[in-house]
């Protein structure tokens, strides 16, 4: 991990507490991909990306986890977000998203790929999330999009699935991805790579992603 940041979730819906009330905050964690990996992929996903899709959520898991313990121990509720389990399979969702805790600590923003972009990484990430009731110091949230008028992701993606509406606090994902499309096509096309929970064509395009290979912002990858 090598960014992260608290986010205040007051009147968010989040999985509950031990009293069935939502929590105030969360823990937002950013953990990048191999960028030579990701970069990779823009004809579509490859076992090398299957791989390291797995690799860093285990680590994503097994340091949430060990995150929560540790607010545990002080007295506070927690409770780790699995990195990636669709708990409505039907509506393709998870208990709570990802990118809206890391919006809402200011750690980046969301792409008209439906992904969060980060300045040091793009959207060659992955996500962790533990909520809390420990009163956290938090940043302030990020609520504009930068992506300008860039489309290449649109372009880019072989569903057709991404609308190219620009984000901002309020757009639901609805506005910008057709989910079902997206599913669709994945596993109709990239089932062997999760059984087609792997796609990542859209993020490998990313200008914010792919020009991090060129000023060697993956450096702190080495050491994850």
């Amino acid at each position: 991990m090598t960014l992260w940041g608290a986010a205040n979730l007051d009147g968010f819906s989040t999985p509950p507490n031990s009293n069935d009330k939502p929590f105030a905050f969360a823990v937002s964690l950013i953990f990048p991909m191999n960028p030579q990996i990701m970069a990779g992929i823009q004809n579509g996903p490859n076992q090398a990306y299957a791989d390291e899709y797995a690799r860093v959520n285990q680590i994503i898991n097994e340091i949430s986890k060990q995150l929560a313990e540790k607010i545990i121990s002080r007295g506070y509720s927690a409770k780790p977000l699995a990195a990636s389990v669709r708990s409505d399979p039907v509506h393709i969702r998870a208990d709570f998203p990802h990118k809206t805790a890391a919006t809402r600590a200011g750690l980046g923003w969301i792409g008209r790929h439906c992904q969060l972009i980060t300045r040091p990484f793009g959207s060659w990430i992955r996500l962790g999330t533990v909520f809390t009731d420990m009163p956290l110091s938090c940043g302030p949230a990020l609520e504009k999009s930068f992506c300008g008028t860039c489309m290449k992701c649109v372009r880019a993606c072989p569903a057709g699935a991404l609308t190219g509406t620009a984000w901002h606090p309020g757009v639901g994902r609805d506005a910008i991805l057709d989910a079902a499309a997206c599913d669709t096509w994945k596993k109709k096309h990239f089932f062997a790579y999760h059984k087609g929970h792997n796609c990542g064509i859209c993020s490998s395009v990313c200008p914010h992603s792919v020009k991090t290979l060129k000023n060697d912002r993956f450096s702190e990858f080495r050491r994850f």
